[in-house]
């Protein structure tokens, strides 16, 4: 069972008066890959971490760091002022996952969240965080992102091909009334002969 978590910003906060879009896996269970998906609203660490570390603060102790590729985040601030104290922001190239944000508490230990791109369907979003939130998953986020674009791709393929086949007289296909009539007008009368 995942856990989703419903927040929604105070006035004063800097990020949108939306909801967090954040599962994590449930607690007490095996340690996987991923400990849940976040879905950010922009690629602005600065907006977008008050409210992350808001809702986890008090689950998993006072987040106090934060890392990240570079590869999907236009600015990585050092730091980013959060409820009352302050998290620093580092970034990895080689060594992390560009789909994966690591979160570090010093009282408690590290998570690993998936990164969910702000511009992904809403539909795409929710099986990638029901994966990532999966306590048995075995997948690291950027292979449930290459995943998801293979199945994109399936799915537009199929419509594509539907789409021809539509087209090209397929399903659904039938004649014009007004052509069949004029077939039917041209077949010579053969009483007389």
């Amino acid at each position: 069972m995942t856990t989703t978590i419903p927040y929604t910003p105070a006035v004063e906060d800097r990020t949108s008066s939306l909801p967090l879009r954040l599962v994590l896996a449930p607690a007490g269970t095996a340690p996987a890959l991923l400990d849940g998906a976040w879905w950010p609203r922009s690629r602005d660490l600065t907006a977008e971490l008050p409210a992350l570390t808001a809702v986890l603060d008090p689950l998993w102790g006072r987040i106090t760091r934060v890392t990240v590729n570079p590869t999907f985040w236009p600015v990585i601030p050092r730091k980013v002022p959060v409820d009352g104290h302050v998290v620093g922001v580092g970034w990895f190239t080689a060594e992390q996952d560009p789909h994966k944000l690591l979160l570090l508490s010093y009282s408690v230990g590290r998570w690993d969240l998936l990164v969910i791109p702000p511009e992904t369907s809403p539909a795409t979003a929710a099986r990638l965080m029901a994966e990532a939130a999966d306590p048995l998953g075995t997948l690291t986020a950027s292979a449930l992102m290459n995943e998801a674009e293979q199945r994109r791709i399936a799915e537009e393929m199929e419509l594509s091909l539907v789409s021809v086949w539509d087209s090209e007289g397929g399903h659904g296909a039938s004649l014009p009334t007004s052509r069949s009539r004029a077939v039917s007008a041209q077949v010579p009368d053969t009483k007389g002969i």
